[in-house]
Parts: C-alpha cells; structure tokens; sequence
C-alpha cells in the first residue's frame, strides 16, 4: 500500500489534506514543527496517522522522515508576505532551504511524485489578466520569491533525479481552521473574526483591489488530483489553482456583513507595500491536466466559512 507524506499536517491547508487522505483510506505520515501550524486542527485525527515532529530545516530529520514514502504533498513554510518583510532571513530558511531538504531526502526515499504549494504571489502586479501559467513570474516581496524557487528546484528534481513534481499555484485560499487573529492572519479569517467581535475591520487601499478567493475544498481536491493525473500530463509542470474569478475586499467586506449581521462601515488605511492589486487566475490548464474543476463557489464558501467560525468562536460573539 502507498504511503502518503504530508508536510505541514497541521497547518490550515496541510490538516484538511491529511483528513482527506485518511477519509479515503491512505496510509499517511504527517509532519510539522507547529511554528504556525496548531495542534487543534489535528485532535480529531490522532490515532489516524502517523505523526512526526519535524522541523524542515533540519537535514537528518527530514530525511527520516522522507523513509517508505511513495508521495509527498509539501505544504509546510512559513507563510505570510509581511511576514516574509519583516523576518527575511527566517521566512528564506524555512521556504527555500526546508523545500532543498524535503527534496533530497525524496531522492534518496525513491519518492515517486511531489505535489507542492506555490503561491500565485509569484506573478506580482504585471499588467494582464487572468494570470496564465506562460507568464513571465515578476514576485515582488521575498516570500514569493521563496516559493518561485521551490517551483524550479521541483522542476530541477524531475528533469535531473526523475522525481515527479507539480506545483500547484495556490490563489488566496480561504475556509476553516485559518488563524483569525494573528498580524499576518488571512483577510477572510480576520474580517469574520472581528466581526464577531464587533470590531470594524481595516482595509488597506481603496479596497477595489482584488483577489480570486477559493474554498478550501477546492484546494485539497486540486492536490488529490494532481496526485493521480498522468505523468506526462502534469510531471514537471506549474498550475493556477482558484476559481477564476475576481472579487474585490469591498464586495467580500459587504457579503460578511450581511452573513454576520454586521452594520457598521470598514476603516481605510494605507495601501501596504508588497501587496498585490488584483488576482484573477486562469484555470484552465489545471482543468485539461487533471480535471480541477472548483466546486465550491465563493459565496457558498463565505457561507460555510462563517458558519464555522461561529460554531468555533461562539464565546467571543457572546
């Protein structure tokens, strides 16, 4: 039976991953150094799969870790642009150095296919929309340049070792179990968070920027898939996941409001450096690659979203 590694298992993306892998009856091997992932998100499947604590920057571990592993889903890294702006250097070793890692130690495993975690981030502000794969990447802050070069070592690793890899542009994720209140907290999870709180939530800019927001589902069904999809279909290649669409932080604001009941205006500050001004993803290469199709719409995951986050957060409405 094939064995699954999932790096990150404890992190927002990496834990429903691992839930859906053991749904299905995978054998799987979870690791995380819970930096930024919580131990929370995994109580209810311990028991379930085999943990290891191991923190990617730390060769040995990670090699171990790598041992009797068929596929690796890589979604450990310490996320956040800002974060990445204000702790370069720390964001440089976890991104890049912890990817080189889980690389050599797949190579030296026998690891048959790797399904990583990039970022959309990685086109920057370049004029043309919807972002196609083709495009020349232009990052900007040093956290999508970290995860671009995890792009070319997956790249490199197939080309040179024969390790099948796809990489996965991930475009503003959003869903269940994502930190609400941290500085570097998503804008979905902190907006319903303060909310609940009665706070009015900052946007920063205008807030007719946009993002194409995409449910948490739709992300792990992406993976699964990209998992199972024909070598010379998807080996070596890069993939827009999202919904392929546009909404703006105005629009998302009004739709929260409404779920939340809601009633007062949002504060404007200063646009912030290094942030993206529109997003909108072309999905379609996913979709003739391995059939990624978004089923989960964006109004229908705000409405989960919010659900869950009252049920979760029930004290702090009270």
């Amino acid at each position: 039976m094939a064995r699954y590694l999932v790096t990150g298992c404890a992190g927002f993306i990496g834990s429903w991953i691992t839930q859906a892998l053991i749904e299905r009856g995978e054998t799987v091997r979870g690791l995380d150094n819970f930096e930024t992932g919580k131990r929370e998100n995994l109580e209810h499947l311990y028991g379930k799969f085999e943990f290891v604590p191991c923190d990617l920057r730390d060769p040995e571990a990670t090699i171990r870790a790598c041992e009797g592993v068929d596929f690796i889903l890589h979604e450990a890294a310490r996320p956040s642009v800002f974060r990445s702006l204000a702790d370069p250097r720390t964001s440089h070793t976890a991104n890049i150095d912890g990817t080189f890692n889980l690389l050599e130690g797949a190579r030296l495993a026998g690891v048959k296919r790797i399904v990583y975690a990039a970022s959309s981030s990685a086109y920057g502000n370049q004029p043309g929309f919807p972002r196609r794969e083709s495009m020349v990447p232009m990052p900007i802050a040093p956290y999508p340049v970290q995860k671009l070069t995890g792009e070319f070592y997956m790249k490199s690793y197939w080309q040179i070792y024969g390790i099948e890899t796809v990489s996965l542009r991930y475009f503003n994720i959003f869903g269940p179990r994502q930190v609400p209140n941290s500085p570097y907290s998503a804008v979905m999870a902190k907006f319903i968070f303060q909310m609940m709180r009665g706070e009015r939530p900052t946007i920063f800019g205008s807030g007719e920027h946009s993002r194409d927001f995409t449910y948490i589902e739709n992300a792990v069904a992406a993976n699964l898939q990209a998992l199972e999809a024909a070598a010379e279909k998807v080996a070596g290649r890069v993939f827009n996941v999202a919904c392929g669409e546009r909404h703006s932080l105005n629009e998302t604001f009004r739709i929260l409001a409404e779920l939340l009941d809601f009633h007062e205006p949002p504060i404007y500050a200063e646009a912030r450096k290094g942030d993206i001004e529109t997003s909108e993803a072309d999905i379609s290469a996913a979709r003739e690659a391995f059939g990624y199709d978004p089923g989960v719409s964006f109004e229908e995951g705000l409405r989960r979203t919010v659900e869950w986050y009252k049920a979760q957060y029930a004290a702090v409405a009270a």
